[in-house]
């Protein structure tokens, strides 16, 4: 089944006040019209406009062409070549500029349009005044407007472009603090993940110490032990909640919440708690900056959880050394014993599991220093090395060896301790890329715009210099081929041209009508046409006078219009 597009019925309207403006000036043209046919100049035209004008919506060019086709006709007009279908013309020309982008095939239109004008003259053999009606009024109708349609979609083109950027660009900032919100959700997690679930290990590492204590009766052992796992689940879950709200890569401008904890400290607790710990620091204390310090602590509490998490029992050794400019922090842990407590969860293969590496890894390269982690004589190692000056900068670190390649590092949200996003986050800088697209996208309407607008006021100073020369030189003919009646009644024949010619003008009119030129003459003799009046808006009287040999052999009137 076919299904026919309906207009709108904004559009059904438009199309009838239009045609109903155009068809009042038609009505207008007839009425003031000496000897018009009701069918030809009132009922055709009426027709021609109520196909045209919806047709200019879809085929503006063709509606184009209809209505020249109406002006074309008035040039087979005896009194005059002009008509109300003009302004119908430059309507339709003005609509052709507004609802066609491309500028090829309209003036494709507009050439064969005038084309079909002037072939009508020729065809007609019409005076001089068709003619140069021809080649100044209908090129205005159909040039003019159109450069004044294509100037208004220029216009309007760069006023929804500059809407479309305003719009793109306040979509892009709800994005962006939107991103910021949810890139605070997923710091808070990775700092639960950080500080939590170590304290976390820690407390299931003392449930499991005190589980082994032969004081204990098999129900106190056996709550220990359902102790001990749930802590594990809990630390699994914290661990997959970090997964689900980790994000992908992005820039990295802080480093955690702030804290006076230290390194002897967190070293302090795991031993108290049974952790068989061995440590040292070699080299002359430095100076450390507050985010190098952080970033040190990091990797020795990651390291230590997932030491105790993957390998309990299991002896760990850190060592930190202090050199010129950096310090490198190293945790290795052996492997457990075989007669020890199974692992409470898979080991650091896992995807969960390698997600405290990949924060830290992350941390570590933005901090400026480097991180390598994989296994070791048996057990595992963490090796850091962190510059003492460390500056937070946004960077993407590259994958180390034996571990996956890490994302990028976390916002300043963390550093700040805020669960808000901050000013920076909520008022970013806009996407340089986007807004350059845009922007070159807009520059390129505006411009556009300028063409057409340069177009639109140049177009009359270039038709101005071609048709007007042309109007004054035609003026000049008709005005210099005038004989007043006057003079012609001082005229008589058979006199000579040499004592008639201070009565005559000075040139004879190049232009009479072909009903003129076709009456008799007299056998052998040459006849010369001149203008009655000075009026050049209407057709006037043409004297004739025949000569032969020089000798004005006959004189008389031809009529402006044919009889």
């Amino acid at each position: 089944m076919l299904h026919t597009r309906i207009p709108p019925v904004r559009s059904v309207c438009g199309d009838v006040a239009l045609w109903g403006v155009l068809a009042a000036a038609t009505g207008y043209g007839f009425q003031d019209a000496s000897a018009a046919s009701p069918a030809l100049d009132l009922l055709l035209p009426l027709a021609v406009l109520a196909v045209a004008v919806p047709l200019s919506r879809r085929r503006p060019g063709a509606a184009v062409v209809l209505v020249n086709g109406l002006c074309a006709l008035g040039m087979a007009d005896s009194a005059t070549p002009a008509n109300a279908h003009v302004l119908s013309l430059a309507a339709l020309s003005c609509l052709l500029g507004a609802r066609v982008t491309a500028a090829r095939r309209p003036l494709l239109v507009l050439a064969g349009c005038l084309a079909a004008d002037l072939a009508t003259c020729a065809v007609l053999r019409t005076p001089a005044v068709w003619w140069f009606y021809a080649l100044t009024v209908l090129p205005a109708a159909l040039l003019l407007p159109w450069l004044a349609g294509r100037h208004w979609r220029g216009r309007r083109e760069l006023v929804r472009e500059g809407w479309r950027l305003a719009r793109s660009l306040e979509e892009r900032q709800h994005l962006v603090a939107e991103r910021a919100r949810l890139t605070e959700r997923a710091d808070i997690a990775a700092d639960m993940h950080d500080s939590l679930g170590h304290a976390l290990s820690l407390v299931a590492l003392r449930a499991g110490a005190l589980e082994l204590s032969p004081d204990l009766t098999y129900r106190d052992r056996a709550d220990l032990a359902e102790l001990r796992g749930t802590i594990a689940d809990a630390v699994e879950q914290l661990r997959e909640t970090v997964a689900v709200l980790h994000d992908p890569p992005r820039t990295e401008t802080g480093a955690g919440l702030p804290f006076n904890d230290t390194i002897e400290d967190l070293l302090g607790r795991a031993v108290a708690s049974g952790v068989p710990v061995r440590w040292e620091r070699s080299g002359a204390g430095p100076t450390l900056s507050p985010l190098a310090e952080r970033g040190m602590y990091r990797v020795v509490q990651e390291a230590l959880t997932n030491a105790m998490k993957h390998a309990p029992d299991g002896a760990i050794r850190v060592r930190i050394t202090h050199e010129a400019d950096r310090t490198r922090v190293s945790v290795v842990n052996a492997a457990p014993p075989a007669d020890g407590p199974a692992q409470a969860a898979e080991g650091p293969t896992s995807g969960v599991g390698r997600r405290g590496l990949m924060g830290l890894r992350e941390r570590v390269t933005v901090l400026g220093g480097s991180l390598w982690s994989g296994p070791y004589q048996g057990g595992f190692r963490v090796t850091a090395v962190l510059p003492h000056q460390a500056t937070a900068r946004p960077r993407t670190p590259a994958p180390g060896p034996g571990t996956a390649p890490g994302t990028q590092a976390r916002t300043h949200g963390r550093r700040t301790g805020s669960a808000l996003p901050s000013e920076t986050a909520l008022h970013p800088a806009p996407d340089t890329d986007t807004v350059s697209e845009s922007a070159k996208r807009l520059v390129s309407v505006r411009s556009a715009a300028r063409r057409r607008s340069a177009a639109a006021f140049a177009a009359p100073v270039v038709a101005a210099a071609f048709f007007v020369p042309a109007a004054v030189y035609l003026a000049w003919q008709l005005t210099t081929s005038v004989l007043p009646p006057s003079r012609f009644d001082e005229l008589t024949t058979g006199r000579p041209r040499t004592e008639l010619a201070p009565l005559l003008p000075a040139r004879a009119y190049p232009y009479p009508p072909d009903h003129a030129r076709s009456a008799p003459r007299p056998p052998g003799a040459r006849c010369e046409f001149y203008r009655s009046s000075r009026d050049l808006f209407h057709e006037v009287d043409l004297y004739r006078l025949c000569w032969s040999h020089n000798t004005l052999v006959a004189k008389d009137t031809v009529p402006a219009s044919q009889p």
